[in-house]
């Protein structure tokens, strides 16, 4: 029985609503483990200095998506949810940070990891340059060039690594290594021809020309020309083949090619044309490796460089699940980021390793309804025991509706609202029509485990997680 108007009022005239005690809609699986506990070391954090850091950004990962990632992860192994911990929520050094480009109050992906991997804030779709520069101007943008983490790591004889389920030429991974007024220019055949030859590479040139440890990740359209199946103005380019030639490196295409990768090389993957395959549509015999596997595979190779490393780990499909509107697909990503934190907290020295965790932006992702405690995340409204029939609650419309649903984005109802869909693949209802949901505005958490990690505390600017890294390494 579905839940009546009248009750549904007296319901959200409460403000104490008794919690039920427990039900899930979801087995335990074996993707999702509860994490152990973090190990701390209190007084290094205090006062030692980190040999290596990490930096995971959760592409997207809002407060209100790691509430509902927590909910989902603990619901998979059969809990009721709401009391299950990430395993990055044990961090004791948490942070508020301010998201907002130099001239957007909602940034992109672009200017955010660049305000965290340069230490200055800069507008929306630029790759390590200043803000003076107008957008997708090739000369202008070569007078205002920012400082980069990656060249920096490299000057002082770190390894450095850059690790992503997105385009390893996408905006957040090539903020460690690139510059460019236009976070687009991915390929030369994706600049404008009177943008061409004045100075400016592209955004996969400038990988293969950086001097990277390791760089995981999809994207390999931009690195081959048409006669490969990529899209470069050089028909025959294969930008990988020559990066081996010059470096010694090694190539790889699939998970088994990365696992045998000899050590002591610099190693480049690319896994898929473009992004790689959302954990909920991944087979598991696809080729590709998961984050957890190429964050393993970083770790091990970048921890025998004796002078420490930096790397960047980005979950960048959770955010391209919720500009879908799908929240279950990116909810899947999230707890395979959580999975891939777990596994560098268990395998690295809290002593020496300064690991922080945090987003670049959040979307406007809610999480409403007053449902009861246990509430499949991804389903209907059901109202806490005692508050009715057992039933979904129902809408003014008659209708019930999910927990999970978006401001805008394409799940937007154009005349009478349908019974929504509910399930991982489901997109959620939404209220402004847009082909693609948008970021958001509000501040993201930050947290910290490590050397340095004392100073990711109260409400900061999102240029100063670049101040926490670079003093945390003893460069201040």
């Amino acid at each position: 029985m579905i839940q009546s108007r009248p009750a549904l009022a007296a319901l959200f005239a409460t403000f104490a609503l008794p919690l039920a005690g427990c039900g899930t809609a979801y087995a335990q699986d074996d993707v999702t483990s509860a994490p152990a506990p973090v190990q701390q070391a209190a007084e290094t954090q205090e006062s030692g200095k980190a040999k290596n850091v990490i930096l995971f950004i959760g592409d997207g990962m809002g407060v209100s998506t790691v509430t509902a990632a927590r909910i989902y992860a603990g619901q998979k192994l059969g809990q009721t949810g709401e009391e299950y911990i990430l395993p990055f929520e044990r961090f004791e050094n948490v942070a508020l940070v301010k998201t907002y480009n130099t001239n957007a109050q909602v940034p992109d992906s672009a200017g955010t990891a660049t305000a965290m991997h340069s230490g200055k804030k800069t507008k929306i779709g630029f790759l390590g340059i200043g803000p003076e520069a107008p957008r997708a101007d090739c000369v202008a943008g070569q007078q205002y060039h920012l400082p980069l983490i990656g060249e920096q790591a490299k000057e002082r004889g770190l390894a450095v690594g850059v690790v992503s389920t997105a385009r390893i030429t996408h905006a957040t991974p090539a903020s460690v290594y690139a510059r460019a007024t236009e976070r687009n220019w991915e390929a030369d055949a994706s600049m404008p021809e009177d943008q061409r030859g004045l100075g400016c590479d592209d955004i996969a040139t400038q990988l293969v020309n950086f001097d990277f440890d390791v760089a995981l990740g999809g994207g390999t359209a931009s690195f081959f020309g048409a006669d490969n199946g990529g899209r470069r103005l050089d028909a025959a380019a294969d930008l990988p083949g020559a990066w081996v030639a010059r470096t010694g490196g090694t190539y790889v295409t699939d998970a088994n090619e990365l696992s045998l990768a000899p050590a002591g090389k610099p190693v480049l993957g690319l896994f898929s044309p473009s992004h790689m395959t959302y954990m909920a549509e991944k087979a598991a015999d696809n080729g590709e490796p998961t984050l957890t596997a190429m964050t393993r595979e970083a770790i091990q190779r970048l921890a025998k460089d004796p002078d420490g490393y930096y790397l960047m780990v980005e979950s960048g499909r959770i955010d391209h699940g919720h500009h879908w509107g799908k929240a279950g697909v990116a909810l899947e990503e999230a707890v395979e980021f959580a999975r891939a934190i777990q596994w560098a907290i268990e395998n690295t020295d809290p002593e020496e390793t300064l690991i922080l965790v945090t987003a670049d932006h959040s979307h406007v992702f809610t999480i409403a309804g007053y449902p009861k405690r246990g509430n499949p995340i991804l389903g209907l409204v059901v109202p806490p025991e005692g508050e009715g029939d057992g039933g979904p609650i129902l809408a003014e419309d008659g209708k019930p509706y999910t927990t999970l649903g978006y401001a805008n984005g394409p799940g937007a109802v154009s005349g009478e609202r349908p019974v929504p869909e509910t399930g991982v693949m489901a997109t959620q209802q939404a209220l402004v029509p847009t082909g693609s949901e948008t970021h958001a505005g509000e501040d993201v958490p930050l947290y910290a485990q490590g050397p340095g990690a004392e100073r990711a505390r109260g409400v900061i600017e999102q240029n100063v997680v670049y101040d926490i890294m670079v003093e945390a390494l003893g460069w201040k």
